[in-house]
């Protein structure tokens, strides 16, 4: 019903993960628990910050790991600083800042720094942000099968495909969302949400495929799919009428289209005739043929009603949202007529038709 077309692979980038040991909100709750001598000695450091005087004693040079929060002000890092023995005046250091012109510059992240070091060398490292060495970033896009999702954790990685494959299907990940009585990788399809994630460069197969597995229960958790459970559908069906919309649309305005497609086609005792599942069913072609419409697979939704077993491939959210409220249309029937990736969507098998024959000859559709 839809020209398919694949995505491009992204190639692997490198980041910092945060390893949080000292927070503005954790230093200020730790001070507010000091009793006695030593809740004197931090009140008496805030009043000193005030007046721009030093009323606090910290022994200089003990490294000290402090995080710094998107979004925080000079003030809120001075505090940080200080609550960690970094500076001895938030009040210096907000004004250093904004004498220097750097406040958009500092950068968020996890810094090794020393106690007692002077305002302009912390400034200096802050705004040079973060070191990223020890940590990578893993970029899985929407659209992929569980066999290539491990493919690009594998390119990204030093992990092999066979050693995610055997974690992935030796007990040590689990999700509530795996179907029982599916064989191998087929059951992982749609469970390895994509997304950006950071891991530490020591983290095991099991650790970051895990993560992967706890995200796509969450955004699936996150839904709203009482619509679908009045229907008699169940959130994992959800999922599945969610691969098809991630592989069948390009723009976001139109996955709710999609959606209501899929939704009317089956209210109509209709073969749903996605090509997507299709493409599942031969193995990823993009140039289907009429013998590929007649593979006798049950993913082959031009031969087999109803959805397929699993979910065809990993979705963004803004898929799993359409398949939970499609949109209100009395569309059966969908082509692409735009090299934008869009769509034109009908009631109407003769407009069908006429629309398709037109995307022909407009060279958008083969």
């Amino acid at each position: 019903m839809s020209y398919y077309d694949e995505y491009p692979e992204p190639e692997p980038r490198r980041r910092w993960v945060p390893v949080v040991k000292w927070t503005a909100v954790a230093a200020l709750l730790v001070g507010s628990l000091v009793l006695g001598v030593a809740g004197m000695k931090v009140l008496a450091g805030y009043v000193g910050d005030l007046i721009g005087t030093d009323q606090t004693t910290v022994v200089a040079g003990e490294p000290v790991q402090v995080e710094v929060l998107p979004g925080s002000s000079a003030r809120q890092i001075g505090d940080l600083l200080v609550e960690a023995g970094v500076v001895s005046s938030a009040g210096e250091f907000d004004r250093y800042v904004r004498d220097t012109g750097v406040s958009n510059r500092l950068q968020a992240g996890l810094y090794e720094l020393t106690t007692g070091m002077e305002v302009a060398d912390v400034v200096a490292v802050l705004t040079e942000g973060p070191d990223t060495g020890d940590v990578y970033r893993l970029t899985v896009i929407e659209g992929l099968t569980a066999v290539q999702t491990l493919q690009s954790i594998a390119r990204q990685t030093d992990f092999t495909v066979l050693e995610l494959e055997q974690t992935l299907l030796g007990g040590d990940v689990t999700t509530a969302l795996l179907p029982p009585g599916v064989p191998g990788l087929t059951a992982w399809e749609g469970l390895l949400f994509p997304d950006t994630y950071e891991f530490a460069d020591d983290a095991t197969a099991d650790e970051v495929l895990q993560v992967l597995a706890d995200t796509a229960e969450q955004r699936v958790a996150s839904i709203d799919w009482s619509m679908l459970e009045a229907r008699g559908l169940t959130p994992y069906e959800g999922m599945v009428i969610a691969s098809m919309i991630e592989r069948e649309a390009l723009l976001d305005e139109e996955r709710p289209l999609i959606s209501s497609v899929v939704f009317n086609r089956l209210d109509e005792g209709m073969l749903l005739q996605i090509d997507a599942t299709v493409v599942y069913a031969v193995g990823g072609t993009t140039a289907l043929t009429f013998e590929d419409l007649e593979v006798d697979s049950p993913y082959n939704t031009y031969r087999y009603p109803g959805l397929p077993p699993t979910p065809i491939a990993g979705v963004r959210l803004a898929s799993l949202a359409a398949a939970a409220a499609p949109a209100d249309t009395d569309y059966l029937y969908y082509v692409l007529t735009g090299e934008d990736g869009s769509h034109s969507f009908t009631d109407d098998f003769d407009e069908f038709l006429r629309l398709q024959e037109q995307a022909r000859i407009d060279g958008v559709i083969p």
